[in-house]
């Protein structure tokens, strides 16, 4: 489980493709904390470390998390949030993030705001029932960073940005037609969950 909270942007050096899986190396400055079998989010994305070496460690994406994800985009040099699991006795500074990206929206604007930012986000809204969707103040998470929901209608949203998490996520990199992760809030699943079954 995460919080949102992005601890570090890695740079990815090399991508290797195996049948329907590929093998992402990344440069990140906490590698030589990471073991084996640890899991890391990537831009919101729970990956397993495989492979470790004293610079760079290796994480492998199935062809349904590519198909669901942005990772599929990812070239060589391109930087991914991270960020570690939980530890049980963490302050829960952003949400309850799964690391389970429901699907990808596309940025359509973005707007200046006296040193900070607005970003407006358009996706799929089918599923709606299902809770993925966002509410007004609501949370959700953009690339695996933990954001609070403005102007939320029907497959459209906006995020309001300030400059600290812009210099240390990728959201810097973030422009008109960039495609980001989305995974809605977990409560709101399982509410929609319940009404759906009482319904019935």
């Amino acid at each position: 489980m995460f919080s949102g909270i992005v601890e570090r942007m890695g740079r990815v050096t090399e991508i290797r493709t195996e049948q329907q899986n590929r093998h992402f190396t990344l440069a990140a400055d906490f590698t030589g904390e990471l073991k084996i079998d640890q899991s890391v989010s990537h831009n919101g994305v729970c990956l397993t470390v495989v492979e470790l070496t004293e610079e760079t460690y290796t994480v492998t994406a199935m062809h349904e998390t590519l198909l669901k994800s942005n990772l599929g985009t990812l070239r060589v040099g391109d930087h991914v949030n991270l960020e570690r699991s939980m530890r049980p006795d963490a302050l829960l500074d952003g949400h309850i993030v799964q690391g389970h990206v429901d699907r990808t929206a596309i940025c359509t604007a973005v707007e200046e705001a006296g040193g900070s930012w607005y970003y407006t986000f358009e996706y799929d809204p089918a599923g709606a029932d299902e809770g993925m969707l966002t509410v007004e103040k609501g949370s959700v998470a953009v690339n695996g960073v933990s954001l609070t929901v403005v102007d939320s209608r029907e497959g459209r949203f906006r995020v309001a940005i300030i400059p600290y998490t812009h210099d240390n996520t990728n959201f810097r990199y973030i422009e008109v037609g960039s495609v980001v992760n989305l995974e809605f809030d977990i409560v709101g699943k399982y509410i929609a969950r319940l009404m759906k079954s009482h319904i019935k």
